[in-house]
């Protein structure tokens, strides 16, 4: 069953379609990928899905129910969260006093400050940062500081995190952290979209993959049929990428 469902959306800045009539949904406990080049679209779409922005056109379904027009408030009450592509902490909170806030602004039941906290503390041994609980932001590493977005998005209790570029400026070894961390959500019953351009956290991740190119769909399918469309090699992946991840797959007829 869908757990969000997108209708032809359209956002508008002057003269320019950002997004021209994307439609698309997202099953329950699924990982779904948006990808495409810089400035396809894809953070305006969590923007429109997220309330930053408001619809010039089309409508958007959350677990069956019309959300069009809601309030970012509203949305985050009803189990929407979401990360940020560049990571913005509260510099004078603690780590744990940052991912409380959350909690206190975003979960639906969560009324008391013991409450918010132990929500924060939950989201922080989930992530891996509790030992660095009482750390002040600047004194985090980058791959850290996307923890602690990712720890604040999980102690508003999501039903759906909307990932922006959660792996940006990672090293191998923190993507991999990264990958691990986005399975366990998928395990523990979460919906998730993330929009990404490492291509290897995409294909380890992903159920289902949306290209964007220029404010369009310009692709949808399983990971494997989309990295190989010929019009998603042209417009974001090239031929270098392609050709090695056909080299990358088993032969015909091989063994698996």
């Amino acid at each position: 069953m869908a757990l969000l469902e997108a209708s032809d959306l359209e956002i508008r800045f002057g003269g320019v379609k950002a997004l021209a009539g994307v439609s698309f949904h997202v099953e329950a406990g699924e990982i779904f990928g948006v990808i495409g080049p810089n400035g396809a679209g894809k953070t305006t779409l969590l923007n429109a899905i997220s309330a930053v922005y408001r619809l010039d056109g089309g409508s958007i379904r959350f677990d069956g129910a019309d959300v069009t027009g809601l309030r970012p408030h509203r949305l985050s009450r009803l189990g929407i969260a979401r990360t940020f592509q560049i990571v913005q902490p509260f510099k004078a909170m603690n780590v744990r006093e940052n991912v409380a806030i959350g909690a206190m602004f975003g979960h639906a039941r969560l009324r008391t400050r013991a409450e918010w906290l132990a929500a924060a503390d939950a989201a922080l041994e989930r992530t891996g940062l509790a030992p660095k609980a009482e750390l002040m932001p600047p004194q985090l590493t980058l791959a850290d500081r996307k923890r602690l977005e990712v720890a604040r998005a999980l102690a508003m209790g999501p039903r759906i995190i909307l990932f922006d570029e959660v792996m940006a400026g990672l090293n191998h070894t923190e993507i991999e952290r990264m990958i691990d961390l986005v399975k366990s959500l998928k395990q523990a019953g979460l919906t998730v979209v993330i929009i990404e351009h490492v291509m290897k956290a995409v294909l380890a991740l992903c159920d289902r993959i949306m290209v964007l190119n220029f404010g369009a769909k310009l692709a949808e399918g399983a990971p494997g049929e989309v990295v190989s469309d010929a019009k998603v090699v042209e417009a974001y992946l090239g031929q270098r990428f392609a050709k090695a991840h056909a080299s990358a797959q088993p032969a015909a007829g091989g063994a698996a």
